[in-house]
């Protein structure tokens, strides 16, 4: 119905499999994406009004602002503690995609997790905070993805395969070349009470967050604003990564690869044969820390990484 109606979009892809750094990369092609019109540039200031969001983008919709269209709304959803009302899969008030996850947004995010699995659906989420995160909406919004397989995204089975020493401090994947910081929840969080659900994710989030804005504070020519992002959340995992570009010139096309948190999931979007073969020859792994930063773990672990200050 959504097809027929316009409203959905649907473009054939085909999924290729690629093993680099222990992970099964996916890397789906779709040509008919080179068709596709280039969309405004997105305007992520922080303070940024909703009305100046529509000034800025003339005549693009904002499809999650009201009013919704009845094709593909599902629902709304409000946290009890803090009494924040959310339209599935965003809030109902405008807030920028450049603004940290607040606990009321992770303890939603969490649910809609559990709820998919006693569906029968196996989810994942993500979010891309900043200019540099890959995000193309200004509004801000959670995403959400299903997979056939119960062990989540391909960076998700390097996560389980970790051996970490403080079950409650953060972890890294040393194998990766780019800053990546992961932190694992505690078995059946799903069961615990509302309040110790909010305290622990919202505990990782600023955690995983503080860590990365240390790793972007050793970085001399990180762009001048607020901090870019990519959060990826399973119902095991949260993994934050800094981004310092939106996207990867490749060296053999010199085109733009746009790189949004599904290329640190292990899924990345590929428009041509061409382009795909300048991946693979290029490697998944120069390419993500192209548009990510350099681990300073060896800093952080030794405490000489700068003290955080007005993260938020």
């Amino acid at each position: 119905m959504l097809l027929k109606s316009g409203d959905l979009l649907h473009f054939p892809s085909t999924i290729v499999k690629h093993v680099e750094l222990d992970i099964d990369f996916e890397i789906t092609l779709c040509p008919a994406l080179q068709k596709k019109p280039a969309e405004p540039e997105p305007h992520f200031d922080i303070e940024t009004t909703k009305s100046e969001v529509i000034a800025d983008r003339g005549d693009k919709v904002d499809p999650f602002a009201p009013p919704y269209d009845p094709h593909l709304y599902v629902g709304e959803l409000k946290d009890e503690p803090s009494e924040e009302e959310f339209v599935v899969l965003v809030r109902a008030n405008f807030r920028s995609q450049a603004s940290p996850l607040l606990p009321s947004e992770l303890v939603q995010t969490y649910s809609l997790l559990v709820a998919g699995r006693h569906a029968g659906k196996n989810l994942f989420a993500f979010y891309n905070c900043g200019d540099h995160s890959g995000a193309s909406q200004p509004h801000k919004h959670i995403q959400f993805l299903p997979r056939n397989s119960p062990l989540g995204p391909p960076i998700e089975r390097l996560a389980r395969k970790a051996r970490i020493e403080f079950p409650t401090r953060p972890f890294a994947l040393n194998q990766l070349p780019y800053a990546s910081h992961s932190f694992r929840f505690p078995s059946h969080l799903e069961t615990f009470p509302s309040e110790e659900l909010e305290r622990i994710l919202s505990e990782a989030f600023m955690q995983l967050l503080d860590l990365s804005i240390q790793t972007i504070r050793h970085d001399e020519d990180y762009p001048v604003g607020r901090p870019s992002y990519n959060v990826i959340i399973t119902l095991e995992h949260m993994h934050l990564i800094p981004r310092k570009r939106e996207a990867h010139v490749l060296a053999k096309t010199g085109e733009k690869l746009p790189v949004n948190s599904l290329g640190f999931a292990g899924m990345l979007l590929v428009k041509s044969e061409k382009e795909l073969e300048a991946v693979k020859e290029e490697t998944i792994g120069k390419i993500l820390r192209g548009v990510g930063l350099e681990s300073v773990l060896d800093q952080q672990c030794d405490g000489t990484a700068q003290e955080v200050k007005d993260v938020l």
